[in-house]
């Protein structure tokens, strides 16, 4: 059988685990070791962490937070957050982590990504594509969504695929720290303009939210950020995630999807 990977994506910030709404800053969560402690507990399929303050301060990734994050876990982990080259790159491979997301560099540096995808795998190559609607057109940005990127969102990922991207995860700024639903308007626009595995980030909001994307689209990641992390109006900071019946349920939708 066919297994849908649900994914939270935390933000680290200072070493912090926070959480964005639009990407600005909304709540603290937490130590990063200890989330990974409560996920591993929960069984969870895979964890992705963004580190935005090595990504807009132009700093190096915290290797010595990686390498005790990637000790602590018990499931794969994909980090993303100030990668320029493929030293930084390699290190981080070395550290144990099993993914690598890069964005900017990706996007403005072809070599780094061809480069990685021969020397690691294309299986060990993300790229994650910071989309912001405006007047119903899509468009990629960068530097935690403060600067626009003067490439067509199709070129982009066309070019991104060409260079040796294993998968594309599309984070919605619009959609970020909301949970109000993810944007299928926009999954129906990019799945059919990709080869690769994709996950779609921003605005889950429950298990239904899931459960559409899967009868809709089939075998799609389905990441989350405050939905794992926050509950309630008042955004109570509690870690969570799907139990096991759940789980089970989502793996029976995605192969009645396959199947017709």
């Amino acid at each position: 059988m066919i297994y849908p990977r649900v994914i939270p994506a935390l933000l680290i910030e200072k070493n912090r685990l926070i959480q964005t709404r639009n990407f600005e800053y909304l709540k603290y969560l937490g130590d990063p070791l200890n989330a990974i402690r409560i996920f591993n507990e929960k069984k969870v399929d895979e964890l992705v962490f963004f580190d935005i303050s090595a990504s807009s301060n132009n700093l190096e990734p915290n290797f010595n937070l990686i390498s005790n994050m990637s000790k602590e876990s018990r499931m794969p982990l994909c980090y993303g957050g100030g990668i320029k080259n493929l030293t930084q790159f390699e290190k981080i491979i070395n550290l144990g982590v099993e993914k690598i997301s890069m964005s900017s560099s990706a996007i403005l540096n072809d070599e780094i990504l061809i480069e990685a995808s021969k020397s690691f795998g294309s299986q060990s190559v993300i790229v994650t594509l910071d989309i912001k609607k405006i007047d119903n057109q899509y468009f990629v940005y960068i530097e935690n969504g403060s600067k626009k990127v003067d490439i067509d969102l199709v070129e982009i990922v066309k070019r991104v695929q060409d260079n040796g991207a294993g998968e594309l995860i599309f984070n919605l700024i619009d959609k970020d720290g909301t949970r109000s639903g993810y944007d299928i308007r926009f999954i129906k626009y990019i799945k059919d303009l990709i080869n690769i595995p994709i996950s779609i980030l921003g605005g889950a909001s429950s298990y239904d939210d899931f459960v559409s994307v899967l009868q809709n689209f089939g075998l799609i990641g389905l990441c989350a950020g405050s939905m794992f992390s926050l509950k309630g109006k008042f955004n109570s900071v509690l870690l969570q995630y799907l139990d096991e019946d759940e789980k089970n349920d989502l793996r029976k939708i995605l192969h009645k999807s396959f199947k017709n």
